[in-house]
């Protein structure tokens, strides 16, 4: 089986959580597919790009470089799908097989979590809240800097969750 060690994009090395290499056979041709779980600031930040300049390291010391096509899959965790089209399906002989006829598809979520992909990249989302307050507070407020209020407001509701479990 043909494992995936590391994965550049675009010159970029990410943090690949689990991953499945495999051969793609359709009536159209063959594809070399990378599926990948990745964290959500790497999904965000591919999510309108249509093609990548992608360098596979493959656990047996191989490498693959391509320009791939990328395609951000739904449903449970972060994953990106890169795939490109190839000439020779032998030169990947080893490789699992997917034909578009078959019922199974490669399950790399098993057993991993949301909270342990947000262990290692946290994503961060602008948020607005209205409140009202009492004017001392809000003079205080609009006087920091919005690095400031960041931290604070992440301390609070941390040690509020934690306060609360």
């Amino acid at each position: 089986m043909v494992v995936v060690k590391s994965v550049t994009i675009d010159g970029e090395s990410i943090h690949v959580f689990r991953n499945a290499v495999y051969i793609f056979e359709s009536s159209s041709g063959f594809t070399l597919e990378v599926d990948l779980i990745v964290s959500e600031v790497v999904v965000k930040k591919y999510k309108n790009v249509d093609n990548l300049i992608v360098e596979i390291e493959l656990e047996d010391g191989r490498i693959i470089n391509s320009i791939m096509h990328v395609k951000i899959l739904s449903g449970g965790l972060p994953q990106l799908n890169l795939f490109c089209e190839i000439d020779d399906p032998q030169e990947y002989e080893d490789f699992n097989r997917v034909n578009e006829n078959d019922s199974w598809f490669p399950n790399i979520e098993d057993g991993i979590t949301i909270e342990e992909i947000r262990k290692v990249e946290m994503p961060n989302e602008d948020v607005s809240i209205k409140l009202n307050l009492p004017i001392d507070q809000v003079e205080w407020l609009k006087k920091q800097k919005k690095k400031t209020l960041n931290e604070i407001f992440q301390e609070m509701i941390y040690e509020y969750l934690e306060k609360h479990k």
